[in-house]
Formats: structure tokens, C-alpha cells, sequence
């Protein structure tokens, strides 16, 4: 099977991306034909203001994706931006894309109040909207042929308009302030890049002929519009793309050192780049029980952001099931639980910041591998892209 994925360049890996992404590629690579590619045309999504980090991003994802096991020589690596058929290949997929196709994709919204910190916001219009959709739906003097889809349709459609009456300046002015947010802000995120964004990921993965995608399940709209792309494609002009499926793995979750999620917005995140010493002043600042307060007080493990660590990283399940029973029992404090984590991740990052620093000294074999690889991707994007404009009558 072909399998296609990219990864937008946004800066140094973390533990998140690794148990999130990367240990699943590096699997698949040895299974499959593998092509992996660093989105920077997909960077300018929501960062196409501020590009001043970008190369040296691209750079320290070329290092972390050989440093944690993607290997050149069972997989195509290379760079998107550095395969010119795929902005072509976006573009004739613009043409024939319906625009209420990437309106009703899910993440697209999602994406957008993500950014602008809006979900409350538009939660509390839905909620407050509820009783009075359901009465007028129940007042109008036509069968509904589907109640529950037309009242979502509706209060999605009320809570949207809500929230960009408040960008307009027409319900109090003040919820902007709360906000943080500008109405320039609302409004510049509305490029046709970002609404678009899903038709160049359609292309990114066709082009290839893709027939697996690993995705997590955030991304599934995302390729179902791809399999509706291609079969829109192949219906009006005869058979060219297959209809990628999406390929579903159980990732582990990896919290934040506040317990959130692992991100890098949240200064929360352990990177494979991070030294010996900062690891271990992360590690000693972690969010634990709250209701353990001193050494002697019984833990709750279960929702401690530290025993997840000792989950994934603390190799014995004799050792762990131990840690467990002495936290419940109040016999382990926090600060030596803290010390055992350490000297597990520890153990598991050392062998990944050796090989990282090592490529760190070799940017010229670096920069070979990805051009070696844009150049293979290359080949066989022109060549679908020759049956497509022949497809065409171009």
C-alpha cells in the first residue's frame, strides 16, 4: 500500500508528536511505500503573516524526523513546497470543488474559533438559542422531514451570525475585550487559503495516488472530502485517483506538564531537543494531584499527569503497579515519584538527543536526503500530473 502524510513545519518536535505521529510512520514505513513530507505551503494556513522562522522550522523538523527514526531509505522523504505539481494540482481541484463542500467540513470552524478563542462564546449563543429554535420549527406549518439536522443546521447558522455581529460592533463591545481579539483578527483569518486548505491536502495526497492515510480521527472529514474530490474528478473526466482510506491508530495520550494537552502554545511540552538539566527542571515542576499536598497524603494516580509518564516510560509494570499502590497509600511523595519519571524518560530521550545533535553537525547530508527525495516525489507527481491535464484536454 502507498501511504502519504505531511506534517506542517511549526517547529522542534515534542513527546506529544512522537507518540501522536512519528512512532506510528516509523511502523508503517517498514510495511509500506511511504511517502512523508514537510507541509510549508500548509505553514501559511494561519501563519502567512509572520514567515521569519520558517527554513530554520523546516530545518529542525528535517533533524527530529531522522533523529526518531524515519529512515530515507525505506521511505521518500522530502519537501512540499519543493514539488511544484502540487500547488498545480490544487488549483485544477479548486476548479471543480464545490465551496458548500469546505463550508460544511467540520474542522474548518473548529480551526478558526480554536484560534480566536470563540468556542465558549459560541456555545453560550447555542445554548441560549435552543428553546426558541425548537418553538419556531414547531410553529411553522410544513412537515420537517428531519427535525434534530435542520435545528443543528439552524442554531449553527444563528450562533455564527451571533458571533460576527459581535465583530461588527452590534452586541455589546465589551465581549471583545474579554476576548482579546480584534475584528481585523476575525476576519483575516477568513483567507480562501484557510477555507481551502482541505483541497490542497486532497492534492498533497493524490498525487501520489495515495491509498492509505494515517490520520487521527480530527482528520477523517478531511479525508473523506479527499475520497469526494477524487471520485468528482474521476466521474467527469474517467478514472485517474483511488479513493484513500483513512488508517486509524490507538495513540496514547501524552499530558502537558500542566496536564493539558502537549503543546507548544502552552509551554507545556517536553522537546527531544531539550538537554538532560531542562528535562528534569520540567519533570520537577509538574502538575500532580492537587488534593496530595503532602508526602504522606494518599494520590489519586489515575488522574495524575506523573504516573501517565510512568505508564509510557517506565518500563516495568511491577515497578508501575508498585508506584501505584504506594501514591494510593500515601507511602510515595511527589517529588521521588518525579525522580523515577525522570530517570525513565530520561533513558528514552538520551539515544534520540545523541542522534539529534548528531545530524545537527551534518546539515549538508541533511539538505541531500530531502533534496534526493523532493526530486523522487517529483517524478511521480509529474507524471499524474501529465494524466490529469491529459484527463483535461490541456
Amino acid at each position: 500500500m502507498r501511504i502519504v502524510s505531511g506534517m506542517r513545519p511549526t517547529g522542534k518536535l515534542h513527546l506529544g508528536h512522537y507518540f501522536g505521529v512519528i512512532r506510528n510512520w516509523v511502523r508503517l514505513q517498514k510495511e509500506h511505500e511511504a511517502f512523508f513530507f514537510i507541509a510549508d505551503w500548509h505553514a501559511l494556513t494561519t501563519a502567512y503573516k509572520d514567515t521569519k522562522n520558517l527554513k530554520s522550522h523546516i530545518r529542525e523538523l528535517m533533524i527530529d524526523w531522522l533523529a526518531l527514526g524515519l529512515d530515507p531509505q525505506k521511505s521518500t522523504l522530502f519537501i512540499q513546497s519543493k514539488v511544484k505539481e502540487h500547488t498545480e494540482l490544487h488549483l485544477v481541484f479548486s476548479m471543480i470543488t464545490p465551496k458548500s463542500w469546505l463550508e460544511w467540513n467540520p474542522t474548518y470552524k473548529d480551526m478558526k474559533y480554536n484560534l480566536l478563542k470563540l468556542q465558549d462564546l459560541e456555545l453560550q449563543f447555542r445554548g441560549a438559542l435552543r428553546d426558541h429554535v425548537k418553538e419556531f420549527l414547531g410553529s411553522i406549518p410544513y412537515r420537517i422531514e428531519d427535525f434534530e439536522r435542520l435545528e443543528e443546521h439552524l442554531l449553527e447558522a444563528i450562533a455564527e451570525a451571533m458571533v460576527e455581529a459581535v465583530f461588527e460592533g452590534e452586541i455589546d463591545k465589551g465581549i471583545l475585550k474579554e476576548l482579546n481579539v480584534s475584528k481585523r483578527d476575525f476576519y483575516e483569518t477568513d483567507t480562501y487559503g484557510f477555507l481551502g486548505y482541505p483541497v490542497l491536502q486532497a492534492a498533497d495526497i493524490l498525487i501520489y495516488k495515495g491509498e492509505g492515510v494515517p490520520v487521527g480521527e480530527d482528520q477523517l472529514p478531511h479525508i473523506e472530502l479527499t475520497r469526494e474530490i477524487a471520485r468528482r474528478f474521476n466521474h467527469l473526466y474517467g478514472d485517474t485517483f483511488p479513493e484513500p482510506q483513512a488508517l486509524l491508530t490507538e495513540t496514547p495520550k501524552v499530558p502537558g506538564t500542566d496536564g493539558r494537552k502537549m503543546s507548544k502554545s502552552y509551554g507545556n511540552a517536553i522537546f527531544f531537543s531539550d538537554s538532560s538539566q531542562e528535562v528534569q527542571q520540567k519533570i520537577m515542576k509538574m502538575f500532580t494531584d492537587p488534593q496530595k499536598l503532602r508526602k504522606n497524603d494518599p494520590g489519586r494516580p489515575d488522574i495524575c499527569p506523573v504516573f501517565a509518564y510512568h505508564k509510557l516510560f517506565t518500563g516495568d509494570s511491577q515497578l508501575v503497579n508498585q508506584i501505584k499502590e504506594d501514591c494510593s497509600n500515601g507511602k510515595l511523595g511527589c517529588v521521588d515519584c518525579k525522580k523515577i519519571v525522570f530517570n525513565s524518560l530520561e533513558e528514552f530521550i538520551a539515544p534520540f538527543r545523541t542522534q539529534r545533535e548528531n545530524l545537527e553537525k551534518n546539515t549538508d547530508t541533511l539538505m541531500d536526503i530531502f533534496h534526493e527525495g523532493s526530486e523522487k516525489a517529483g517524478e511521480i507527481a509529474s507524471q499524474t500530473v501529465g494524466e490529469v491535464r491529459e484527463a483535461l484536454n490541456i
